[in-house]
């Protein structure tokens, strides 16, 4: 049975009762259903080819099926992505030339003739499309790559911002004044001490190591954990004082002051901010004009399969209804069993039925992975719904 999250796309013998069946169709689900779309769906007359080509494309194009499915999904979740998931969001922007998916598929769909001529032959236009599909996906990945890379160069940067000031970067904390400067003698290290141990430190700093200058130790900053305090020591005893005051549970920070270097490190910022910005809004334009693109190229594969499928299954004139039916989710059962009910008469004019009951284990065999699909009297193909 077919997935409750797909959009559903039929073929069958066109016994010159199109606009008929639609109508009884319509009728017949309206009795099991309130909530469902359906609409005629054109199936161009292609050229057929031999029969060991269409079994070729048969076993050819559920792989490409499957590749341009998920290049449609990965654009998707690129797009959900950059707009921290917001459905209301995300739906402005999964759109198929400025229509949504539902009216692109219901509202009159009809194969682009400018682009993949239904007279060329069904392999030139699978391949055609897989081209198309191919460099979507690879232009994407390299925008991706390229946005991630300095997204993560700019959360780097901005994680050093964060944390308490026993960890986090002390660019925006301290200032020149904070420091000596021009000292051959002197200097000053920076200590984040530890809330509870704010008095330890003011009676042992002086006693922690010689040569260090009393009354030098200077509160700089506080936050909820630590508290960063400045002290003046002489050059010659810094790692004797800092070796010191890890073992009394003081950190000293391993910054020195320059204002050159604190200039670089806010440029660099600002500039992987605006890049990361302008990534973004390329990223965003590129995503939505490629699940446009993508979309309706995953739905040409769909409607080329439909008839390959369905002239193996029925055989010559290659002449076909096609149909989409948007069930409701909740009422996917019923419905199914409509179209069961409903199209059962074709049963016995479908080769592949046929052959499933038992011609001979030779022609099982040899199309034993045509045989392993879901096998219904009619054809279906199912469009996986993109925003639910």
């Amino acid at each position: 049975m077919p997935s409750d999250q797909s959009t559903w796309l039929i073929a069958v013998p066109n016994d010159g009762e199109a606009e008929g069946l639609l109508q009884e169709l319509h009728t017949k689900l309206s009795h099991q259903s309130k909530s469902f779309g359906l609409a005629q769906f054109d199936i161009p007359s292609f050229k057929t080819g031999t029969l060991d080509n269409l079994v070729a494309l048969s076993e050819d194009i559920p792989k490409q099926d499957a590749f341009f499915t998920a290049t449609v999904a990965r654009t998707v979740d690129t797009l959900r992505s950059l707009l921290n998931n917001d459905p209301s969001k995300l739906a402005q922007h999964i759109l198929v030339d400025e229509n949504n998916v539902d009216d692109y598929l219901l509202r009159g769909w009809r194969w682009n003739e400018g682009r993949y001529g239904a007279q060329k032959g069904l392999q030139e236009i699978v391949d055609s499309l897989g081209k198309e599909m191919t460099s979507i996906d690879n232009a994407m990945k390299a925008k991706l790559n390229n946005y991630n890379l300095v997204k993560g160069s700019l959360t780097q940067m901005q994680r050093k911002k964060m944390g308490n000031l026993s960890v986090r970067s002390l660019a925006d904390v301290v200032s020149k004044d904070d420091f000596i400067h021009d000292s051959e003698y002197l200097e000053t290290l920076l200590v984040a001490v530890p809330k509870a141990l704010v008095k330890d430190w003011k009676l042992k700093y002086e006693r922690l190591t010689t040569m260090v200058v009393p009354r030098s130790s200077t509160l700089i900053s506080s936050d909820d954990e630590f508290s960063l305090f400045g002290v003046v020591v002489f050059r010659r005893v810094h790692d004797e004082f800092v070796q010191a005051c890890r073992e009394n549970k003081f950190i000293v920070r391993d910054f020195v002051y320059s204002e050159d270097e604190l200039a670089k490190q806010r440029e660099d910022l600002d500039m992987a901010d605006t890049t990361e910005k302008e990534l973004w809004t390329e990223l965003l334009r590129l995503s939505r004009t490629n699940f446009s693109e993508s979309f309706q190229i995953l739905v040409h594969l769909k409607v080329v399969r439909l008839f390959v499928e369905s002239v193996l299954r029925y055989g010559l004139p290659a002449n076909y209804i096609g149909l989409v039916l948007k069930p409701d989710s909740k009422s996917t059962k019923k419905i199914f069993n409509v179209l069961q009910a409903h199209f059962a008469y074709l049963s016995p004019r479908s080769n592949r039925a046929q052959g499933k009951k038992g011609e001979g284990e030779e022609f099982v065999g040899e199309y034993q992975s045509l045989m392993d699909q879901d096998f219904f009297d009619f054809v279906l193909f199912e469009v996986p719904w993109i925003v639910n």
